[in-house]
């Protein structure tokens, strides 16, 4: 917790310079991304007693604003984990050792980036919601046979982390830190999990620009583009 906690002070006090320092090209201006990512999820204090860390993943959105010093990001974070099941539960007749577990978090967050020429660091938070799976076994003594089935639970959850992405030709190579708490405890504990995502981002204007004026967002990238 404390690792996750200086590094979330380090990148934000790498924005907070950026923003002191002044002057960039507006390369996000009325833009909507593609963000994808693959990486980790490490359970943070009890939560290491269930869980360990899997590769991981998102697919999300990052959308500026009409000021494109702030956005809005919609993602859903697909977060695996070998399992432990230290609890028992009463509607079966064993507990697990060792099998795999899934968190599908939808967080929808908001936050602020500083640009700075082809390099851009952001801060962002938000809410999520999502479902859990947690593995069970229903021993068939009497066909010799072990039955796994998936437990799933709706859950809610917060999110905040800082980034930065480096515009390359065509697109942006990113890394992303985040905490993810969800609400609901697995087992009677707490959840707890440090992100760390490597991605790229791909601009998706066109695209995004015919879905806002569906939904009818009001100044986030409708109108005149302009050119790079």
């Amino acid at each position: 917790m404390k690792q996750f906690l200086l590094t979330l002070i380090l990148l934000f006090t790498f924005w907070a310079c950026a923003i002191a320092q002044g002057g960039a090209d507006t390369i996000h201006y009325r833009k909507v991304y593609y963000w994808g990512t693959t990486g980790m999820g490490f359970p943070i204090g009890k939560t290491k007693e269930i869980l360990s860390p899997k590769f991981s993943g998102s697919i999300g959105l990052d959308i500026s604003l009409k000021n494109p010093m702030f956005f809005v990001s919609p993602t859903l974070y697909t977060l695996s984990f070998k399992y432990k099941q230290r609890v028992a539960d009463p509607n079966y007749a064993y507990r697990i050792e060792d099998a795999n577990t899934s968190f599908y978090t939808f967080a929808f967050s908001g936050g602020i980036r500083k640009q700075m020429r082809r390099l851009n660091v952001y801060g962002f938070a938000g809410p999520g919601v999502g479902l859990t799976s947690e593995p069970r076994a229903n021993v068939m003594a009497d066909q010799k046979l072990i039955k796994m089935e998936n437990k799933n639970h709706l859950n809610f959850s917060s999110k905040i982390g800082a980034g930065a992405d480096y515009k390359f030709n065509g697109f942006f190579l990113g890394i992303e830190l985040g905490y993810l708490h969800n609400f609901r405890k697995i087992q009677d504990t707490p959840v707890n999990i440090f992100t760390v995502m490597v991605g790229l981002k791909s601009d998706i204007t066109q695209i995004g620009d015919k879905v806002i004026d569906v939904i009818g967002i009001d100044g986030s990238i409708s109108g005149k583009k302009e050119k790079k």
